[in-house]
């Protein structure tokens, strides 16, 4: 099942130091839940793992990232993952184009992402999926700016020391996931709460 996912969020520190962050799998890892990086190959080359947590069920995933094309003037790299479940069936792979741009008071920061899952996390369905990955995408800006904003002003910040990776707990995304999708279905329902009155 493939979806697309495009975010964006805004960090309060300059953008050359926001773009030198992104660009360093050792510290951008810091900041992706659920995720570590297990060995270096070479400067484009990077392998990893994320652990995924449904319930009781603890679903873990082995892959590679390649750091592609690359356009320092622009701010503008091309990522791209693939992945296989460990001890299942489950696969997924994912492109993601990233651009850092100035904005009032630092930088801006947006996201394009092609993913392709198959697997059991497919039987949550496409709109959930997209719900949960906008939590998800939350969770990793939200960390972006914590440690790009502690920095001092002109600096990225330090390679945090790796901490051992704890699975993302998927249950409570899920149910604000399933919270927002309920929002945005009632919200334009006649006399439904939120929605105009019913006439």
């Amino acid at each position: 099942m493939a979806t697309r996912i495009e975010e964006r969020f805004t960090v309060r520190a300059p953008p050359q130091a926001v773009w030198e962050f992104l660009v360093d799998p050792r510290r951008v890892v810091t900041c992706l839940p659920g995720a570590e990086l297990t060995e270096v190959v070479d400067e484009h080359t990077f392998l990893g793992a994320v652990k995924v947590k449904v319930g009781p069920v603890t679903v873990a995933y082995k892959g590679k990232v390649l750091l592609g094309e690359r356009d320092d003037a622009t701010r503008t790299v091309r990522m791209t993952g693939e992945g296989r479940e460990s001890g299942g069936a489950g696969a997924a792979r994912m492109t993601m184009e990233s651009r850092v741009v100035e904005a009032p008071g630092g930088a801006e920061v947006s996201v394009r992402s092609d993913v392709d899952v198959a697997g059991r996390l497919v039987q949550l369905g496409r709109g959930m999926i997209e719900q949960v990955s906008h939590q998800l995408f939350a969770q990793f800006a939200g960390n972006v700016r914590a440690a790009l904003e502690a920095a001092p002003a002109g600096e990225g910040a330090p390679a945090a020391a790796p901490a051992p990776p704890r699975a993302v707990a998927i249950l409570p995304l899920l149910l604000r996931a399933l919270w927002a999708w309920l929002k945005a279905l009632l919200g334009g329902r006649p006399g439904a709460p939120g929605g105009p009155a019913a006439r």
